[in-house]
């Protein structure tokens, strides 16, 4: 058996009813749709409540808006960074861990007690992780983001349509 040789069970499809030939059949003249009037003359939009308000028109919007700009980091806590047992940690080895997703920018916070020297490289440090680093006698380099380079926008490509921020 090939595709071209699928087809419905006979009696599972029907032919539809062909309405507006003439008036020696059922469906003549008025094809169904009565006498006069305006859905006689196919002329109701999508949504028409007969002159009232539509529901569309009714409900209430939603205020404010989504910023297309939005840098979105992945968190990771200084007890995270030290269960890892690693002296360099960097979004490669996080990912590789299964902590953050590929290519998502990296933020430490600095929830958690850090007891040995760590060289973090991140895309963003909280004040309150970069002091318990640095206290432990480790370093933070941060990474620079990809559309902060220069020659680039300075800022990420917006994200959504042209609705997104209605």
């Amino acid at each position: 058996m090939r595709v071209d040789d699928l087809s419905p069970s006979p009696g599972a499809t029907k032919a539809p009813k062909r309405v507006g030939r003439g008036i020696g059949g059922k469906g003549g003249k008025t094809a169904g749709r009565g006498t006069k009037g305006q859905r006689a003359r196919n002329t109701v939009a999508r949504g028409f409540e007969g002159g009232q308000m539509p529901l569309k028109q009714r409900v209430p919007k939603l205020k404010g808006f989504t910023n297309p700009f939005r840098v979105e980091y992945s968190a990771v806590n200084i007890d995270t960074l030290a269960e890892l047992g690693e002296d360099t940690i960097t979004p490669e080895v996080l990912h590789a861990r299964g902590i953050i997703r590929k290519d998502a920018f990296v933020k430490v916070l600095g929830r958690g007690e850090l007891s040995t020297a760590l060289a973090v490289h991140a895309h963003g440090v909280s004040k309150s992780a970069e002091a318990a680093i640095t206290a432990a006698g480790g370093s933070v380099t941060l990474i620079e983001l990809p559309f902060k380079a220069p020659g680039k926008a300075g800022r990420p490509a917006a994200r959504g349509n042209q609705f997104t921020n209605r």
